[in-house]
Formats: C-alpha cells, sequence, structure tokens
C-alpha cells in the first residue's frame, strides 16, 4: 500500500488538494503556496525514509481558536506542509478501503455527501412524524479519541506496516502549544487531512450500532441526532448512545449541550426548523438559518464595511461578494427572503458610509455630490453638514445619489439577489445541483 500511497499520480493529487486548501504555515513556517518548491525535496530525502520506516514526522503547530460568545477556545492543530501532503496522499488511499462499509446516514467528509443533505434528511425524518429529537453533542472529540480503539480499526483493513507506522507516528505526535513542547497519548489532531477520515472511522461503529438497533438518525462527522415519535423513546436511546459511547468508544458527551429537543428548540449544522402555516402544509417544519448564523454573518459584513478598514471601494465590494456568496451557498435552502431585504439596505448604507467617509475634506465632499448630480447649494450645504456618517448614509442626499444601480455597476450584487439565483424552492430541485461540503 505505501507504494500506492507514494504514487506520482496520487502525490499530484494530494499536492493540489493541499494549496488549494491553503491554511497557514506549521511550526516549518512554510505556507501551503509554497509546497510545490518542496517537492523534488520531499521526494529525494522522505520518500525513502518512509520506505526505510525511518520518516518521523515534525511537531504540529496548536493554535487555540475562540468559540463564538463562549469565551472557551478550541485548540487546531496545524501541521507541516510535507506531512499535510503526506497525510493527503494517505487519505486518498485508505479512504476506499473504509467508504463502502460507512452507513448511508454518515455525511461528513464523504464523496457526493454533504451538510445540506444532512439537514434536508432530519426534515424529512420531523416533517415524517419523528418530532422528539436525541441531540447528542460529543465532548471536545477530536481530542479524546482512544488511539487504542482507532488503531485497532485501522489494523481490521489495513495491512501494510509501513502506512499503519506512518498514522501511528502522525497520532502519537507532540503539538507545541504557547511555545511549549506538549506530548499526546489521545485525539486526534484537528486540522490535519487525516483527521475527517479517522473520526468517520471510529464513529462508524455507532452508526452500525444504530443501524442495528433500527433508529432514525443522521451524523455529520462528530455531530449527531437521532428521531422518535416519543419523549420517553427519545431519553431510553439517548441513555444507551451514552452508554456505548462511553464503554464502548470510550467518548464523553457534553452534557450541558446533549438532550431531548422539539423541532422548533433543535438545530442542526447552523439551521433550525420552523413550523409553516401556509395551506395544504400546516404541521409541517420548514428550514431557517439559525441565530448563530445570522451573527456570524453580520459579524463578517460589520468588519468588511468598518469605515476605519483601509479598504477601497472596489475591494470591499470584492469581500462582500466572497463572504455573501459563501453564505447563500451553504443556508440557500432556508426561506429568508424578507430578512434578506433589511440586511442588504443595512450594508448598502454602510457602504455608502464609508464612502462618505473616504471623500474626508468637506471640498472634496461638495466636488463628488456635484458629479453625482446634487445642486451646487444642495451639494455646499451637506459636505458642511454636523450631521454623523450613519445619519448620513440614511439620508436622501446619499440614498438618491450612491443608488443601488451605482453600486450595481461597481459589481456590487445584493444577498437577496444571489438567493433568488441560488435557492432551489425558487428555482430547480437541490439534487440538480452540484453541492460543495462546508467544514
Amino acid at each position: 500500500m505505501i507504494e500506492q500511497v507514494l504514487n506520482p499520480r496520487n502525490v499530484m493529487r494530494a499536492l493540489k488538494q493541499v494549496m488549494a486548501n491553503d491554511g497557514s504555515a506549521g511550526v516549518d513556517r512554510v505556507p501551503a503556496k509554497e509546497l510545490y518548491e518542496f517537492l523534488p525535496y520531499i521526494r529525494q530525502f522522505v520518500f525513502p525514509q518512509i520506505r526505510q520506516g525511518k520518516y518521523l514526522p515534525e511537531p504540529i503547530l496548536g493554535v487555540k481558536i475562540p468559540k463564538e460568545n463562549t469565551g472557551k477556545t478550541r485548540l487546531l492543530g496545524i501541521p507541516t506542509v510535507t506531512d499535510r501532503l503526506l497525510q493527503q496522499a494517505v487519505a486518498q488511499v485508505i479512504a476506499i478501503k473504509f467508504e463502502m462499509e460507512f452507513e448511508d446516514y454518515s455525511y461528513g467528509f464523504r464523496y457526493n455527501r454533504n451538510a445540506l443533505q444532512a439537514v434536508l434528511k432530519a426534515q424529512e425524518y420531523i416533517n415524517s412524524g419523528y418530532r422528539h429529537i436525541a441531540d447528542i453533542d460529543l465532548q471536545t472529540f477530536f481530542d479524546e479519541v482512544d488511539h487504542c480503539i482507532l488503531l485497532q480499526k485501522l489494523y481490521s483493513k489495513i495491512k501494510c506496516p509501513l502506512t499503519l507506522r506512518l498514522i501511528r507516528k502522525w497520532l502519537k505526535a507532540p503539538i507545541v502549544i504557547d511555545g511549549k513542547l506538549v506530548k499526546r497519548t489521545k485525539g486526534v489532531p484537528q486540522g490535519s487531512p487525516l483527521s475527517p477520515l479517522l473520526s468517520n472511522i471510529m464513529l462508524d461503529e455507532l452508526d452500525k450500532e444504530l443501524e442495528r438497533q433500527g433508529l432514525r438518525y443522521v451524523r455529520y462527522a462528530d455531530d449527531f441526532s437521532m428521531y422518535t415519535t416519543s419523549k420517553a423513546e427519545a431519553k431510553k436511546i439517548g441513555n444507551e448512545t451514552y452508554l456505548f459511547l462511553k464503554n464502548k468508544l470510550k467518548l464523553p458527551i457534553n452534557r450541558e449541550k446533549s438532550g431531548i429537543r422539539t423541532p422548533v428548540h433543535f438545530t442542526i449544522l447552523g439551521y433550525k426548523f420552523v413550523p409553516t402555516y401556509a395551506k395544504g402544509s400546516i404541521g409541517q417544519y420548514r428550514a431557517a438559518v439559525s441565530d448563530k448564523g445570522w451573527r456570524s454573518l453580520k459579524k463578517k459584513l460589520k468588519t468588511i464595511t468598518r469605515k476605519t478598514s483601509p479598504l477601497s471601494l472596489d475591494e470591499r465590494i470584492k469581500r462582500l461578494t466572497e463572504v455573501q456568496r459563501g453564505w447563500i451557498g451553504y443556508y440557500r435552502m432556508a426561506y429568508i427572503k424578507k430578512i434578506l431585504r433589511d440586511i442588504d439596505g443595512w450594508v448598502r448604507n454602510r457602504i455608502r458610509g464609508c464612502i462618505w467617509h473616504d471623500w474626508k475634506k468637506p471640498e472634496r465632499k461638495r466636488k463628488n455630490l456635484i458629479q453625482l448630480g446634487v445642486e451646487q447649494g444642495d451639494a455646499y450645504a451637506w459636505s458642511r453638514t454636523r450631521m454623523g456618517r450613519w445619519a448620513v448614509a440614511q439620508s436622501p442626499i446619499l440614498c438618491t445619489t450612491i443608488t443601488n444601480a451605482r453600486l450595481a455597476e461597481r459589481k456590487y450584487e445584493s444577498l437577496l439577489e444571489w438567493y433568488v439565483k441560488k435557492a432551489p424552492h425558487l428555482n430547480e430541485p437541490l439534487y440538480t445541483r452540484p453541492v460543495r461540503t462546508v467544514v
């Protein structure tokens, strides 16, 4: 198998994937975009070490990522670009061994499967009457994976000792946290190319247990939920699953975030569900954006349209387009036209405020207003106004000069316009459109 991993075609495919993912540099301080330049060195010196069973991976760089509104942090492990390339090459080969064994309702990090399919399946269960949901959150899953259990599962399919040695060394590689080298005895570094596959391999036994019991469930990586018709049944299944995770897989659950939910109090992968009152669909639920999803969007938009951000108008619009298209691409299944219309108005006013701030001096404001068609007297008066930036941005003087049409000429496309193009319920069915997995 090691020769399949080091096959030039497999390595080049892994190289393209790592460079496309980009990401920060590890302890070697080499960014992913420079990986191609290091490929001859890797082939000449690293590949022979791997074949001889002498290769030792470098330590992982630990980066603490703050969690939203909790004050807590999540530890992200960043391998060096060499190890990222090798891990991607290994993942591409061993994924074939395990993929056919994974269950149908596991949607995370798999070919032709994605988060939106998981949300649709959850909605299908809820609208079929399974409205008591056992929602289980694994506590720091990637930090708690037991190496012995995981390696036993790998041994059952992988017979190549050199490939197994590589994976074992990556699992045991120390991590650098705040400048200190910390030994690792458990866990899979979250952020490495191999960790999504290893998480699926670890939790596949849970999927098989749920399938054996004939339960309705949805799993996306370590996020999973089970759907039942009664609260008592949901409690029973939740307790049994907790014991299975504790005793069989040695994985703790987060009791604060786990519990029995009803559809209106349940969120999955950034979506929530709200009841519909339209004729012919009373008693059904439809997907909506969770509160966290809205906060995330507004935070990003606010950062880009902050007046003190040193960006030109074209650069602001470019960044807004990237954020808005990515966000709509993920939440296009939700019914959000009215809210998007309000957010678009807010964003356009912030853009107008940035333009007003960039004009700076009163004389420049006067001249620019005249160029936009304002009469000289009004231009002079508004250029000397004592109103604040936000008040001016919403005033008739800017709304009638820096119009929506003029912003469109500068290639600004609103959230609502992009949503109308991409929403499957406004156009064609979801399955006719390619979907990219969001992590």
